[in-house]
């Protein structure tokens, strides 16, 4: 852009204007395409401009755009609640729709708080989570976050909560398999439950697979059954956090579902409706909601709650996400995906690890691929990739992989209507913005 723009965002890059979108495609009003190999902030899911969607959002307009929450049930609302009910593992039949992620996940912490209160828990408070993690952006969601550049500006308005480790098994110099660190990194756990007190810890939330503070990392299949016990144990909620993992991204609908594993709340957003209107959801036990609808019903809410101009766009995301099998082919073209990925580690000298599920997949830089030292930051690695990727019409994304301060992860998340042709057509641009990173780190050793 030329002009001077009133808006302000997190990222100062110079941005055309965009003009149009369809499929894993956007341009400019200059008329040049890029690659969405990110899914926006992997939220587009099922592509851009799905004409079923847009005629099921078309139709709802016609009708209403807007009934608060307590002077109205609406039909969009009441049919993608029952069908989210359907695909939640167990009994996770309760459902509440928020505007986003952070509001998702602030729903779930203040659900599993008036829960312990109204069973007479009230010592329960604390809440548990990883570091490097990252839950949102509002108050409550930061006071669970995971990295520094994100919380330390507003650490002082916080109650900060107790945090582990996250599952960096890849990192680890030792001689132990797999199972056995994903089995230590879990009994973090309950070290901390135990350091903290018991009485006093309300829920332990994360992701089952890590997202943009780590780069899609996966623990071990171990990890996620010990978490489980412990919880049970220790009378602690589990919440998982779905938001950028779940509506079929990682090849299951909700990535916990690769482990079978059974949570007592989850909070959704991103691809849940894919980027078609703002829209979160929290899934929660029937007990946990019948519990707290016997003592006066939740005492939070949102002004847009089961809008039906939202849930409609949501409603026919999810029709989208089933009828086309989307998940199933996110697992095909992720098995695609890393093994070509995994040859550029086998070329570049600098991309240490590859890691993901499904269409949520990353790769990591680092100086040395045997101790995994990461970069020196001076380079400043993962905004020089994103830029050259974005030069040649690539958009990909990045973090600072080790708790947002050193470090430099991707993500590749294309839409899970991605073909084949279509994934190397991502692998073709990155070669040479990977080219153009490898010139610039061999001119700062030298």
């Amino acid at each position: 852009m030329s002009k001077k723009s009133n808006l302000f965002y997190l990222s100062n890059s110079d941005r055309p204007m965009l003009d149009r979108a369809s499929g894993i495609y956007l341009w400019d009003t200059d008329g040049n395409r890029y690659i969405d190999a990110s899914s926006g902030p992997i939220v587009s899911n099922i592509g851009h401009s799905n004409q079923v969607v847009l005629s099921a959002m078309k139709k709802q307009m016609d009708k209403s755009t807007f009934g608060y929450r307590l002077h109205f049930i609406n039909e969009p609302a009441e049919e993608l609640a029952a069908i989210t009910a359907e695909l939640m593992p167990g009994n996770l039949n309760q459902i509440f729709f928020t505007s986003g992620g952070s509001e998702a996940v602030e729903s779930a912490l203040k659900l599993a708080r008036q829960y312990a209160v109204n069973t007479k828990k009230d010592k329960k408070w604390k809440i548990i989570s990883l570091t490097p993690s990252y839950h949102g952006g509002t108050f409550g969601a930061l006071a669970i976050t995971g990295m520094s550049p994100f919380v330390d500006p507003f650490s002082k308005m916080l109650k900060m909560m107790p945090k582990i480790s996250a599952a960096t098994c890849y990192l680890d110099q030792d001689n132990l398999s797999d199972a056995e660190r994903g089995i230590n990194y879990a009994n973090l756990l309950e070290k901390e439950i135990i350091k903290q007190d018991p009485e006093n810890v309300l829920a332990f939330i994360f992701e089952p697979i890590g997202g943009a503070s780590t780069g899609a990392l996966v623990p071990p299949d171990s990890y996620f059954q010990r978490i489980r016990e412990i919880c049970s144990q220790y009378d602690v909620l589990l919440i998982t956090d779905e938001v950028m993992t779940g509506a079929g991204r990682t090849g299951k609908f909700l990535a916990g579902e690769h482990w079978e594993l059974q949570p007592d709340i989850i909070a959704m957003a991103k691809g849940f409706a894919a980027g078609y209107s703002p829209l979160g959801v929290v899934a929660a036990r029937e007990d946990i909601v019948e519990t707290i609808n016997k003592s006066g019903g939740f005492l939070h809410g949102h002004t847009y709650a089961a809008n039906p101009l939202a849930c409609s766009a949501g409603l026919a995301v999810i029709k989208e996400v089933i009828s086309n099998k989307l998940p199933q082919n996110a697992a095909k073209q992720g098995a695609r995906l890393i093994t070509k990925l995994l040859a550029l580690k086998d070329r570049y000298t600098f991309i240490g690890d590859v890691r993901g599920k499904g269409l949520l997949m990353a790769f990591e830089l680092v100086a040395n691929q045997s101790t995994m030292e990461p970069l020196p930051k001076e380079i400043e690695a993962h905004s020089y990739l994103v830029e050259e990727a974005y030069k040649r019409g690539l958009i990909i994304y990045s973090r600072r992989t080790r708790g947002g301060e050193i470090g430099d992860h991707f993500m590749i998340c294309p839409p899970l209507t991605i073909n084949e042709s279509q994934i190397d057509e991502i692998i073709a641009i990155l070669i040479p913005s990977l080219d153009q990173l490898e010139q610039r780190i061999h001119n700062w050793k030298n």
